[in-house]
């Protein structure tokens, strides 16, 4: 089983991207340079990496991201001021039961 990590990018434009990979520094260069990246970040370079979490199988990464991405703008920016509450906030999404 691979590890997988959410992480945050944040675009020259200021938005935020939110993805899962096995390789975030792999990802982030893919983004980065343009080949093989996600179509929303073409164009808004120069990117950085805001942040990124191990936080376990596919599965988990893909209910993490899916979280992350239904925050608005001002709660993911207050959840990147202060990190260690991003974590705890993704902890207890770990922790939710899978609704089937």
């Amino acid at each position: 089983m691979s590890d997988w990590s959410v992480y945050v990018i944040r675009c020259a434009d200021n938005s935020l991207y939110t993805g899962i990979s096995t390789d975030v520094a792999r990802r982030f260069q893919q983004h980065s340079e343009g080949r093989g990246g996600a179509r929303y970040l073409q164009g808004r370079t120069p990117l950085t990496l805001e942040f990124s979490l191990p936080v376990g199988d596919r599965s988990q990464a893909s209910r993490v991201e899916f979280r992350l991405k239904q925050l608005n703008k001002s709660e993911k920016e207050r959840f990147l001021r202060q990190p260690k509450r991003l974590c705890d906030h993704i902890a207890g999404l770990l922790e939710e039961p899978v609704v089937r």
